[in-house]
């Protein structure tokens, strides 16, 4: 009992400390110019993200052919598509379908690449040749030719688009997360818990997965303005979302089918995706220049 009761004790003890470091990378990364204005674009696409339906003026798929490709005007801030619908509204919604297709590839390739990841760089080293050799396979494949055969195997949608970025993510961070564990399984803190017969899954989810989560969610959080990208470019194709979902992709997508007649919605569809690009890349950044400062110093000189 007193060893449970002092256990607790420094629980709490540390749960102060775990936050002020929050608290500490935050202040980090909004003390430099790239860290202030990637998380105010972040938030920017987050806010509209989540309040997509209150923050839109018209039903995005709501047609309307009188007022078809209308200029920006007060009553349609972006002008309006071929089909009448507008643009701004179409824009909001598929910030939402952004980043819950982001969000949620995401998640599922970090929830599948951190075991992998951990059993690679434990485990015996034919286990090890073999995953690596699994991760090369699909890390060769191009994402296109990729994407077209599960749109013909499984049909365009969601899902899809899902799967082709998970399998895209996957490779890489399974690698980071061997990484991470070749370089910590030979330390003093791992042999010490080898030496006292601790378990393979103890010696794995509590003292190699925390040390490396970290360079795992910096590497995520970086990609995600790829993964948005690879959404768009996809519903671009045809090979994404279906095209009465509203997205970015698919917004650019009608607006080069009029590019002639006018640019508005090209320009509509593609001011978010750099937008996303910049806040993303320059969060990433900075977050980690905050949790490394040697790499931080490295590049400055």
């Amino acid at each position: 009992m007193a060893e449970i009761a002092s256990a607790r004790t420094e629980d709490r003890h540390q749960e102060p400390g775990a936050l002020a470091r929050i608290v500490a990378v935050l202040v980090s990364v909004l003390s430099t110019p790239l860290g202030l204005i990637g998380a105010a674009l972040v938030l920017l696409v987050v806010f509209t993200a989540l309040f997509a339906p209150w923050l839109a003026p018209y039903p995005a798929t709501a047609i309307n052919v009188k007022e078809r490709l209308a200029d920006p005007s007060w009553a349609h801030w972006l002008g309006t598509d071929q089909l009448g619908r507008d643009l701004f509204s179409r824009v909001v919604i598929g910030t939402r379908t952004a980043m819950s297709v982001a969000l949620t590839a995401l998640t599922i390739a970090l929830a599948a690449a951190l075991p992998l990841g951990l059993i690679a760089g434990y485990g015996p080293r034919w286990l090890d040749a073999l995953m690596i050799l699994v991760f090369d396979s699909f890390s060769s494949l191009p994402m296109i030719m990729l994407g077209l055969t599960l749109v013909v195997l499984l049909g365009p949608g969601l899902g899809t688009v899902i799967l082709v970025i998970v399998l895209y993510c996957i490779p890489s961070y399974a690698r980071l997360v061997r990484a991470q564990v070749l370089s910590l399984k030979s330390l003093d803190f791992i042999k010490a818990q080898q030496a006292m017969n601790a378990s393979t899954p103890r010696i794995l989810f509590l003292h190699l997965l925390p040390n490396a989560v970290g360079p795992l969610l910096i590497l995520a959080c970086l990609d995600l303005s790829t993964i948005i990208t690879l959404e768009a470019g996809l519903s671009f194709l045809g090979l994404g979302v279906k095209p009465q979902i509203p997205s970015w992709g698919n917004i650019l997508s009608d607006g080069f089918a009029v590019l002639r007649k006018t640019p508005v919605p090209v320009i509509a569809g593609g001011l978010p995706l750099i937008i996303a690009t910049i806040g993303f890349t320059f969060f990433g950044e900075a977050l980690r220049d905050a949790l490394d400062p040697k790499l931080a110093r490295r590049r400055s000189t």
